[in-house]
């Protein structure tokens, strides 16, 4: 497996690398680092609340109170529950008014189904918007899964996954905190299913050599990244230097307020001055014609 960030991990002849770094030989992060990369899956095989939390899997607190909360229960899978786990499916996200003649008419395309049960609320009896379908034979499962998903049916588009509750280790629903998916406005997605798969984690392991220790390697690089920043704010003042000179000449920037003050005193003593160097004239030349 190859992964691209920063560098890349190169796998061959006992070594681990990075491009751009030196080879580290035996290192206990180059072997954690590939173990890590190998052990990676994109769907969890064992429920851990925690790390359903978490967006890679990679979580070591949890960051709401629902992680906690599933953290601390103790959950027991529902022994009332009858039939092959294996050969159930789990549907939500359906229509309240979608029924199970509505389904079967749906799914048995697929293949011969044995059960289905659409759980209702005890007190009101009405669709709580998900169900179970059990089919006779694990092909059929198996298309199901992947051919109904996102189907739309009475204008729902819905979601189609293994039974998890008896078949995924560690499971906790979705009322005490655990699960899968969620909605972005909860504030509480959790990732590990079919819905919302891990990503691969993001995280390069600590590397050191002898010329930079790990702080300084990492000080460098933010270096590098601030003087990129810097030298395109240098072009963008450069190029909005000549702009900038045309407006200080006619609108007078970069000059001081007091030097603004005295240039509009100046101006406004300037017309005094006209206003009455013209009347003066003015009287005089009354004053000739008086005599004329």
């Amino acid at each position: 497996m190859h992964w691209v960030l920063q560098g890349a991990w190169k796998a061959g002849n006992g070594d681990c690398q990075l491009t751009g770094l030196p080879t580290y030989q035996g290192s206990p992060e180059c072997w954690a680092f590939k173990t890590s990369m190998n052990e990676w899956v994109p769907i969890a095989k064992e429920y851990d609340p925690l790390k359903a939390g978490s967006i890679d899997g990679t979580d070591e607190e949890p960051h709401d109170r629902a992680v906690w909360r599933a953290m601390t229960a103790r959950y027991v899978p529902n022994k009332a529950v009858s039939g092959d786990p294996h050969l159930t499916l789990f549907v939500a996200r359906l229509n309240l008014q979608t029924t199970e003649e509505k389904l079967k008419e749906v799914f048995s395309r697929y293949g011969d189904i044995r059960k289905i049960r659409l759980v209702r609320d005890l007190v009101t009896g009405f669709s709580k918007g998900y169900a179970f379908i059990e089919y006779k034979e694990e092909r059929a499962l198996l298309k199901a899964h992947r051919d109904a998903n996102k189907l739309i049916i009475d204008q729902r588009e819905i979601f189609v996954d293994f039974e998890l509750e008896r078949t995924l280790k560690g499971w906790i629903p979705r009322r005490l905190g655990g699960g899968f998916g969620g909605k972005k406005e909860s504030g509480q997605l959790r990732f590990g299913g079919r819905d919302r798969p891990f990503r691969k984690p993001i995280n390069l392991p600590a590397m050191k050599n002898d010329f930079y220790s790990e702080g300084k390697r990492e000080r460098a690089w933010s270096r590098g990244d601030s003087r990129d920043r810097k030298a395109g704010e240098r072009d963008y003042e450069r190029s909005r230097e000549p702009r900038r000179s045309e407006r200080e000449r006619s609108w007078g920037y970069g000059k001081s307020e007091r030097d603004l003050e005295h240039r509009v005193r100046e101006d406004r003593g300037g017309r005094a001055t006209e206003g009455r160097e013209r009347e003066r004239k003015d009287r005089n030349r009354e004053a000739k014609d008086g005599k004329g």
